[in-house]
């Protein structure tokens, strides 16, 4: 009998694969999309080639590191638009697959749910459906929930399938450090370190109290769940409602004057203003983010009294919240961010 099946779809390698289709010349040769294209300038990588990750080229890195780790590769400048139009193309292909429910979670990847007695061929057909539709390929994980699905997809990578479920989780996931799981980073593993947790068997073992401890009521039990392949059966198709709107700028050269900043920031808060507009509700907390040179990030928040779409009032707030870091080290980075008043009836 059919039963229900969470799949997860990643293309393989979507921006440098989208880049090959233009390019077909370059196929099999160290491919680096980020920036502009050009390793000299501030910019991290998007996505390498398979073929630049042999070279230990990987996505956030500075372009300048990946020039210098394959000196021979060739950078190319990003090109939203037809990366979206590519994703959107992927997304309608499995949307037209019979019985498909289709949850997006980015450019290139979706959980798909689907009620089947063969999973695996459902995820074959899938993959048949998009390279006919787009000429690209894509890995598919198949899961009993999101989380077990998602991880299952590193382990199809590329162009395959792999299934992970409650019957092969402990013997596939076990031993694995717990930085392999989902949303579980090297910060968030070290603190699980620090309280003798290192794989994800005695992630699903340890006790709640010494997790909320750390972690607090809601995060605590959720990690040890997340340690456990538990999450989430259904796929969830409901239209996503942006929270916020953000823009940011690396700046190829430092800003050092107040003048500088002072512009700087009013242009993204001008084009946050833009965004939040065409949403239909005004800013309710501003956040900013700032790098200092050489490489120090920080954020901070402020609500307002009011929500607003006045680029000034959102600018001033982002300042004043800069001034009270109170730090003159010249700035490689700026982000201006709006958080939105909810939609009517809530999130």
């Amino acid at each position: 009998m059919p039963r229900p099946w969470v799949l997860h779809v990643d293309m393989d390698q979507f921006l440098a694969a989208v880049e090959l289709l233009r390019r077909p010349e370059l196929r099999g040769k160290p491919v680096v999309v980020g920036g502009r294209g050009d390793p000299t300038e501030r910019a991290v990588v998007s996505t390498a080639s398979y073929e630049a990750r042999e070279f230990g080229i990987r996505s956030g890195m500075p372009l300048r590191i990946a020039a210098r780790k394959c000196p021979d590769a060739v950078f190319l400048p990003v090109d939203f638009p037809v990366y979206e139009a590519a994703s959107a193309q992927v997304m309608a292909t499995l949307r037209a697959h019979p019985g498909a429910v289709v949850e997006v979670l980015g450019w290139d990847e979706a959980f798909v749910g689907i009620e089947t007695e063969d999973p695996v061929a459902t995820a074959h057909a899938l993959q048949a459906e998009v390279l006919a539709a787009t000429d690209l390929h894509c890995s598919i994980g198949i899961g009993d929930t999101l989380v077990r699905a998602k991880i299952a997809t590193e382990f199809g990578k590329p162009q395959g399938t792999f299934v992970l479920t409650e019957d092969n989780w402990v013997e596939v996931m076990g031993e694995r450090p717990t930085t392999a799981l989902w949303g579980v980073g090297p910060r968030i593993g070290a603190r699980l370190e620090s309280l003798g947790i290192r794989t994800v068997a005695e992630l699903a073992s340890a006790a709640v109290d010494e997790l909320v401890g750390e972690f607090g009521p809601n995060t605590g039990p959720y990690f040890r769940d997340l340690g456990r392949g538990h999450g989430r059966h259904h796929v969830d198709d409901t239209p996503w409602v942006p929270r916020a709107h953000g823009r940011e700028t690396t700046y190829q050269r430092d800003l050092e004057t107040p003048e500088e900043v002072d512009a700087a920031v009013r242009e993204l808060a001008r084009r946050v203003v833009e965004d939040i507009e065409r949403e239909g509700r005004a800013c309710a907390r501003v956040h900013l983010k700032v790098r200092f040179k050489p490489f120090f990030t920080t954020t901070r928040i402020r609500k307002l009294a009011e929500p607003t779409y006045d680029a000034d009032m959102i600018a001033d707030t982002a300042l004043d919240l800069l001034a009270a870091l109170d730090d003159d080290r010249p700035i490689r980075l700026l982000g201006v961010r709006a958080e939105m008043v909810p939609p009517e009836g809530g999130y």
